[in-house]
């Protein structure tokens, strides 16, 4: 006798399509091309059912408007730096990296293993937001500078481009404290708009010409020394996806996080 098959199942998702924000330039293709992994693999393990655009800074929002892009809806997810947003929470900067903080390895125990996601995720709770990791960069580099810096005094009145709390403890040094996207960082420096900067290590800066703007080159980046990108959803879409998209949507970012550091590596 012929045997009963089961019924196909009707739940199969429909057709998603979301928008990522990012708050770096396609030249940099490390931390945009994280961005674009994470896209491209939700895409192939979904076979095409789900997909996700990234757009570089500036294309939808500023590369320092990517949070309050996910939350307000403009935009379902982003990619960015947490510690971008401290002055909406300094909390947030743990997500990222601390002065003297851990490495990047350290980071990753504490995030996947000491309930550092959890507690990060309670704080991102309150902007309609979850955060996963989404890119390790390792220990940074610290600056470009036009001048020479022999003493602490040779820091009074400087301009540099630097977030998070490194940013703070400079600026009770005297430097003068400025936060730009990476893609405005080399005009800023070249024209004497700052007289410093910060942003990644020598790859990414290299990348974008800072050697050309000011010559002396200083580490290590102490304000830095493991640093953890996130990317954020929209809880509200989030909610909306498929208990299985959520798994492929993690384990992309997972992946993300720890091929990063591998390739900077």
């Amino acid at each position: 006798s012929a045997v009963a098959l089961p019924a196909l199942s009707q739940t199969e998702p429909q057709q998603i399509k979301w928008r990522m924000a990012t708050s770096w330039p396609k030249s940099l293709d490390t931390l945009f091309g994280g961005a674009q992994r994470i896209c491209d693999r939700v895409t192939v393990m979904t076979n095409g059912k789900f997909t996700i655009i990234p757009y570089q800074a500036g294309e939808i929002v500023g590369g320092l408007e990517v949070l309050d892009a996910v939350q307000q809806g403009t935009v379902q997810c982003g990619h960015t730096s947490s510690f971008y947003y401290k002055g909406k929470n300094p909390t947030l900067v743990f997500a990222t990296t601390v002065p003297f903080g851990f490495t990047t390895q350290q980071q990753n125990a504490w995030l996947y293993h000491g309930g550092g996601l959890e507690v990060m995720q309670k704080v991102y709770a309150d902007f309609n937001i979850i955060n996963f990791p989404a890119g390790g960069i390792g220990a940074q580099m610290g600056g470009w500078f036009r001048q020479e810096i022999n003493t602490l005094a040779d820091l009074n009145g400087l301009k540099m481009r630097i977030p998070g709390l490194g940013g703070d403890v400079m600026s009770k040094l005297g430097v003068n404290v400025q936060v730009l996207p990476g893609g405005e960082v080399y005009l800023a420096l070249e024209r004497g708009a700052i007289d410093a900067a910060e942003f990644t290590g020598p790859y990414d800066d290299e990348k974008l010409g800072l050697y050309k703007a000011a010559k002396y080159y200083y580490y290590p980046g102490w304000w830095e020394p493991g640093l953890t990108l996130d990317v954020l959803v929209n809880l509200d879409a989030w909610n909306k996806l498929p208990k299985e998209y959520q798994e492929i949507f993690q384990t992309a970012a997972y992946e993300t996080n720890l091929n990063m550091l591998a390739q900077y590596d």
